[in-house]
């Protein structure tokens, strides 16, 4: 097996006998025109990746819609030396999910049933989408901790690739207590499922299905809030960054703050009633801090432009958060544009020697717990431009996440330590643990 290679077709034909005995006909394909979609992600946001691209190519296609099925998916390809590149709604911007040697693409989206809703966990299927979790939670007087940007993402998904999303203000990143459990399968043996549980279970977090193929999660849930959508506009985008600190220290603390640039938010959707030629700053907040933020906001210079009510009103807000701001520029804008992702006080501190890193640099800020979190976007030149900013980044005091490459990048160490166990052949998801890339990785954030 070899990078970007591919597997005798002597061995596809044999797994895709054994995979049509197990999940039928409809839910195994090796047609061309399948195989092109499931092998592609969200990577074509970066245009360093899109240049490298194609990457890969499934030789075959599986959608179990269940997580048995799954496991005996994984198990066939195992027994057949076929490498697995796991798949949820293909939302990756970086490349995860595309299958670098060839093989079997492991499509889980089918595999969706919401398992059981607990006092404080609901547990579902790799393919349940974030979104329905969300609102089974809502339905038992519960709350997602958090959910990705990308809020039609699968659970199995977003552990897998995410990092946080709506919610983490107060309550960190996805290896910070949200996952309670996970159902994964090795490739190793007869492949069968392994339970884990609390700290046990982080080390199979957002590393892409390296280490096992994760079936069915259990996510941390809280009480229920009366959540608002608000939209502020500003004359200058320095107020915005400037409330980041304070509104996410409101308690109860926010779901959501972000805030953009003029020129960004000209760019966002026409339903969110951004007015033109203004900074944005869109928050989703507890009831009972609405009055405290307008207040706020009406203080650093800003109005409140709408309050919302309703869960599609707050869900519009996440999805027009964190990358996707970045994604509505370069959809409008008449040259590419690159992002990355940053992290540290001086977003605020330092605002304009931050942007100044790059040519036309404009920041996409996000409050966090600890410190504010941003995409960093810029007219894009050459790969070797977007590398050499991360250093005069770090002089500043940022810390950066190159979102230009897709190899594990969280705990690399203990992940192959971990795979060197869990995939003794490499089989899952190769090409993505320990790989060399593009050129290097920033630093993790």
């Amino acid at each position: 097996m070899s990078a970007l290679g591919a597997i005798d077709t002597t061995r596809i034909d044999a797994l895709r006998v054994e995979l049509v005995d197990i999940l039928g006909e409809a839910a195994v394909a090796t047609d061309d025109a399948r195989l092109e979609r499931a092998s592609v992600d969200g990577s074509g946001m970066s245009p360093l990746i899109k240049e490298l691209l194609p990457l890969g190519r499934a030789q075959i296609l599986a959608m179990p819609s269940s997580a048995e099925q799954i496991v005996a998916t994984v198990a066939a390809a195992v027994r057949h030396g076929v490498p697995v590149t796991p798949r949820g709604k293909g939302t990756g911007n970086y490349g995860q999910g595309i299958p670098m040697n060839g093989g079997l693409v492991l499509d889980t989206s089918k595999a969706r049933r919401v398992i059981e809703v607990g006092d404080g966990w609901i547990e579902a299927e790799a393919g349940a989408v974030m979104w329905m979790l969300e609102q089974t939670a809502n339905k038992a007087g519960q709350q997602l901790w958090m959910y990705p940007s990308t809020a039609q993402s699968t659970v199995g998904g977003f552990v897998s690739g995410g990092s946080g999303g709506t919610g983490s203000i107060a309550n960190g990143m996805i290896h910070q207590g949200f996952v309670k459990a996970v159902e994964v399968v090795h490739a190793t043996g007869e492949a069968a499922a392994v339970r884990v549980e609390g700290d046990d279970a982080v080390p199979y977090l957002h590393n892409y299905g390296t280490a096992g193929i994760i079936t069915t999660v259990r996510v941390a849930l809280e009480p229920l809030q009366p959540w608002r959508a608000v939209l502020a506009s500003f004359d200058a985008y320095e107020d915005v960054v400037q409330l980041m600190k304070p509104l996410a220290s409101l308690t109860p603390t926010p779901r959501l703050v972000s805030g953009d640039r003029a020129e960004i938010a000209a760019c966002l959707p026409a339903e969110l009633g951004i007015p033109a030629g203004r900074a944005s700053l869109r928050a989703i907040l507890d009831e009972s801090t609405v009055e405290e933020a307008t207040r706020m906001i009406e203080a650093a210079g800003g109005r409140v432009d709408d309050v919302r009510e309703g869960a599609q009103h707050t869900v519009k807000l996440s999805m027009n958060s964190y990358n996707h701001p970045i994604e509505w520029l370069q959809k409008t804008a008449p040259v590419p544009y690159f992002h990355v992702e940053v992290l540290g006080d001086a977003l605020v501190d330092r605002l304009d020697e931050v942007q100044a890193v790059y040519p036309g640099g404009m920041l996409h800020i996000e409050a966090q717990r600890g410190r504010p979190i941003g995409m960093l976007a810029a007219p894009y030149e050459s790969a070797a431009d977007v590398l050499a900013g991360f250093d005069r980044l770090a002089a500043l005091g940022v810390s950066t996440h190159n979102p230009h490459q897709w190899a594990v990048d969280f705990e690399p160490e203990r992940t192959a330590a971990l795979a060197a166990v869990t995939d003794p052949q490499g089989l899952l998801n190769p090409g993505k643990l320990g790989a060399t890339v593009h050129a290097h990785t920033g630093t993790q954030m």
